[in-house]
């Protein structure tokens, strides 16, 4: 009867541990994308070459040595490797202020094949993953990933800081935005940003600060609408 027992538990355990395997998620898969970088790997429903990290595709040995003439040629005509990833993420960030965001992901893969460590792949496939894709998830995990990578843009913090607001995180949007706001204190959007993160934290007099602050930095036409929002949303005088 004893072992009979011993053998019902440990078949009652071994039924356990097989549903609860079966029912726990797999653990998300990452890759390395640069010396010492991770990255979780998520693909969409777009042409290769418009998502972040070209959708993670492994490529041939032709296609990989496609992209190294692809490089030699950016290379060839800026001059260098830091002047080709500039000219590659200049017409990202133009395409990115223009709507472009399908021409905008093509070149931050670009920059991508030439400087692969750089912040702002990471910053731009985070603004990619955002607003083409809608997932938050990612592009949290990439701005991240941009705070810790060489040669951050200014726009960095604020942009991030833009995110988090978006995706219904205004405590963690203000602490973002209240370091934006000191390392970029031109900044327009950042203020007004803040201005909604701290109004959305039950703030009102600090947001009507901060709003006050991005009137004075001159805002874009753009962003004028959004600040008079919050003013109003603020009750501000």
């Amino acid at each position: 009867m004893s072992r009979f027992k011993n053998y019902l538990k440990q078949t009652i355990r071994a039924v356990a541990f097989v549903t609860l395997a079966w029912t726990l998620p797999a653990a998300a898969e990452t890759v390395e994308v640069a010396p010492g970088v991770q990255v979780t790997k998520r693909t969409y429903t777009a042409p290769v070459n418009e998502q972040p990290f070209f959708g993670f595709t492994a490529k041939s040995a032709e296609q990989k040595a496609e992209d190294e003439k692809f490089v030699s040629a950016m290379i060839g005509a800026t001059g260098s490797r830091e002047k080709a990833f500039e000219e590659a993420t200049k017409r990202a960030w133009i395409a990115i202020q223009g709507g472009k965001v399908r021409e905008a992901a093509l070149r931050f893969n670009q920059a991508f094949l030439v400087s692969p460590e750089q912040s702002s792949v990471y910053h731009g496939f985070a603004i990619i993953a955002q607003a083409r894709f809608s997932d938050f998830d990612a592009a949290d995990e990439l701005f991240k990933i941009a705070l810790k990578q060489p040669n951050p843009v200014k726009a960095l913090k604020a942009d991030y800081g833009r995110l988090l607001l978006i995706a219904k995180r205004p405590r963690d949007a203000q602490e973002v935005l209240d370091q934006a706001v000191k390392e970029a204190p031109d900044f327009s959007d950042a203020w007004t940003n803040l201005a909604w993160a701290r109004f959305q934290n039950g703030d009102p007099a600090a947001a009507c600060a901060a709003a006050e602050e991005a009137a004075k930095k001159r805002p874009s036409n753009n962003s004028i609408s959004d600040l008079t929002a919050v003013r109003n949303a603020a009750q501000c005088k």
